[in-house]
Parts: structure tokens; sequence; C-alpha cells
């Protein structure tokens, strides 16, 4: 397993400086943010020099680019608005070859018009499903055509709000160009800690055959997002999960500042050793 993070976690607009701050803070991974190289994280267009530039920072700086972020409302509720965050996708798959990854993560939205990540009531519509279903089918034919995968992630913000929904959408779409991000701490908000790992337990069985990435973050007891390893997220509970399943791919932090990195490393690093999980250096 490689241990990596959130490229934006860091401050810089050059892929050279930000991800020798990733490397220097203990990873060996990241998740890519085209913000870091300066540009919108969703742009128009990316030059095959600016996708190069990042590919060759990763390698003088040892990182693995192990996905880019990709993420725009699906159901948005302006169909002008899905239709421009399509055209976004497109450049982004277009450049992943250049950059060295070939997988992108996505957000199933929310039918608020103003934050794609925040919950609305019609999420749960038969007609934000269908547009989900729109929206992933034109995406599916993006990643074909330049053989690139998708990652979606359960959110309870979002349209897909649990493992459930997850493997619903798979099995409904059929392709094996979706895959699946999983963050235990979306997973719940508030729980016991039976509860919590019912659900991290049952989610990954689920899900096992189409996980390509973990992340990492945490919850505290009232319901806020922590820092991994700030809060009551029972991590050896969630990586032997991930190891029993056979899961071998990169586990990515987020939410946390920059000055917390190298701390969480370590923590990774730890919880993976306790349950004897190797790690890549």
């Amino acid at each position: 397993m490689r241990l990596g993070i959130f490229s934006k976690t860091f401050d810089g607009k050059t892929p050279d400086s930000v991800l020798q701050a990733v490397a220097q803070a203990g990873f060996s991974a990241a998740q890519y943010n085209m913000a870091c190289s300066g540009l919108a994280a969703m742009p128009e267009h990316i030059t095959p020099d600016t996708a190069q530039a990042v590919a060759h920072a990763a390698s003088d700086s040892g990182i693995e680019i192990t996905a880019v972020s990709g993420t725009y409302n699906m159901v948005h509720p302006d169909l002008r608005v899905r239709e421009a965050g399509h055209a976004r996708l497109e450049a982004l798959a277009q450049a992943c070859a250049g950059m060295g990854t070939q997988l992108i993560t996505l957000c199933t939205g929310t039918r608020d018009a103003e934050d794609q990540w925040r919950e609305h009531p019609d999420n749960t519509t038969p007609a934000a499903w269908r547009d989900l279903l729109q929206s992933m089918e034109t995406a599916i034919a993006i990643a074909d055509k330049y053989q690139v995968y998708l990652g979606i992630e359960p959110e309870l913000a979002n349209v897909v709000n649990s493992a459930q929904r997850a493997r619903q959408l798979i099995d409904e779409l059929g392709s094996l160009r979706l895959r699946i991000v999983l963050d235990p701490a979306n997973l719940f908000e508030v729980a016991t800690l039976q509860e919590q790992r019912n659900t991290v337990a049952q989610s990954i069985d689920l899900l096992a055959d189409r996980i390509a990435m973990g992340h990492a973050k945490d919850r505290h007891a009232d319901g806020r997002f922590a820092t991994a390893g700030q809060g009551v997220l029972d991590y050896p509970h969630y990586l032997a999960q991930l190891k029993a399943a056979g899961f071998d791919g990169p586990l990515i932090t987020h939410g946390l500042a920059a000055a917390e990195a190298p701390g969480v490393a370590r923590f990774l690093r730890s919880n993976c050793d306790a349950v004897g999980i190797q790690v890549q250096p």
C-alpha cells in the first residue's frame, strides 16, 4: 500500500514545489489537483506541456500520481452547468496519460445549486437518480475514449450517499470504468463504535471488487470532520477490513492542515504496521 495525500493540502502553484512538499511530509503518493499547476481545479483546457510537467515533478520527487481530482456537480439542477462539467472532465481525461495517472475522482452531486457537498432533500428522488445515470453515461463515454477510470465516493450529502447506492449505480451502469473511492468517515456522522464498525465492514464487503482508493480522514464524536487520528474512527478496524478484502491500492489522507501532514503520515504508517499491511516507501 502507498500512503498519499491531497496535493492541495500544500500551498504552491507548481507541481515541483507541491510534490516535493508531499514527499517531505512522508508520503509517496498524491491525489493531484490542477490548482497545484496554477489552473482551475477543472480547467477548460490543459496543454501537453502542463500535463508533462506534473509527470516530471512526480518522477523527480518519487511521488506516484494515483488520481487527479475531477469533481463537479453531476446532478446540478441546471443542465448547462452539468454540460460544462462534462466538457471539463474531457479536458482532464485527455491530459491523464501525460500526467501519468488513470483515475479521475468524481462527485455524484447534489440538487443544491450552490454547494456540491451540501445535502438536499431532492437527492433521493427518481429524477435526481435519472440525471446521475445520464451524467455517468456521458462520463463513461469520455473514460472509454481516453482509457481512464472514474472513482466515485459515497458521501452522505450526495446522491450516492451509501455503499448500497454505489453498488446500485455500478450494477445499473455495467461499466468496468467505474471505481470506488472509499472514505469511512463519509459513511456515518454520529454512531456508536459498533455501528461504525458494522457500516465500514458492510460497505467494504459490498464494494470490494471496485475499490481503487481508500481515503483517510476522521469524525469527531459530535459528527464534525476531523484530521485522521484525531477522532472516533476505528482505524485498525478500517485497515484490517481493507486488507481482508484484498485491497492493495493507495490510502490518501485529506481534510488536514499542511503542518499536520507529517504526523498523519506517521499515524497511518503505524496503524498499517499494526494490522500487517506493508507500506511502500
